[in-house]
């Protein structure tokens, strides 16, 4: 650990989600066009240390390296005990 002293953190992420087509007519199509992060920090450590702490931060979550670095998408579908692939 860093041992970096952080009073207060606050993040906000917004994503721009859309949803269009039809369910009826199958033509349903939905996804996200962006995702926005915005990250305010409040510390009296060295700057430095405190960037290094939220680069580190950044590279380490989860969400976002999933959306930074997409990853495949394994789905098993069962209807009534019997495999469907759509």
């Amino acid at each position: 650990m860093t041992k970096t002293r952080i009073q207060h953190a606050k993040v906000r992420v917004l994503f721009d989600w859309f949803l269009k087509g039809s369910v009826i007519k199958g033509t349903i199509d939905s996804g996200c066009n962006e995702v926005q992060t915005h990250l305010e920090v409040q510390s009296d450590d060295d700057p430095d240390k405190v960037r290094h702490v939220v680069r580190c931060a950044k590279k380490g979550c989860f969400a976002e390296q999933m959306v930074v670095r997409p990853v495949p998408l394994v789905s098993t579908i069962k209807i009534n005990g019997e495999a469907f692939e759509p």
